[in-house]
């Protein structure tokens, strides 16, 4: 596995800070965009019941309460109706192409009430994520050229209540406004 560029464990982890408490003890949860290694799942497993990554990085495994699935995230998700309590994308919407299937997918996963949380970088992001990484190098080049769209609150809430049909949205920005944190309920 190749080492990781300087920053990204410090602006996952930062992620992860954020996202922990949204997830309730005893939940079953999928990580959509789960990386190569599942860490966030690693992460809370102790506190889980059940959770799935899907990446197409990740390879298969099924580590006690922990299982990942190789998958490229296109239109479809490969589990039942109302499965998961909670389904986490962090750091994930910006690179999917087509946002509506996937999030549709996701609804679709979600028990009744259960929630959906994600963080993706703001507006603001784009010109300091290309510097840091294709100036400074301290940021993965590849990830962000890889970034399809970045998001403000408005766009958030407009693709995920008015096109999707989530509620209860609740967003604020984080990391001195380069990053969206939002919450959804099913």
């Amino acid at each position: 596995m190749a080492r990781e560029v300087l920053l990204e464990p410090l602006l996952r982890w930062f992620r992860f800070r954020k996202v922990m408490p949204h997830i309730p003890s005893g939940a079953r949860v999928l990580d959509v965009g789960c990386g190569r290694s599942a860490a966030f799942l690693r992460t809370i497993a102790p506190r889980i019941d059940y959770g799935v990554g899907v990446d197409f990085k990740v390879k298969e495994m099924q580590l006690e309460n922990i299982q990942t699935v190789q998958l490229k995230l296109a239109y479809e998700l490969p589990f039942a109706d109302a499965g998961f309590d909670v389904v986490t994308m962090l750091a994930v919407l910006e690179h999917i192409e087509h946002e509506k299937p996937i999030l549709q997918e996701i609804y679709r996963v979600l028990k009744p009430d259960g929630k959906l949380v994600l963080t993706v970088p703001s507006v603001w992001s784009q010109p300091v994520l290309e510097f840091l990484s294709y100036r400074l190098k301290i940021v993965d080049e590849a990830e962000i050229r890889d970034h399809k769209r970045y998001y403000n609150r408005a766009r958030l809430q407009q693709v995920l209540v008015a096109e999707t049909g989530f509620r209860n949205f609740k967003h604020h920005y984080f990391q001195l406004g380069m990053n969206n944190f939002c919450t959804v309920v099913k």
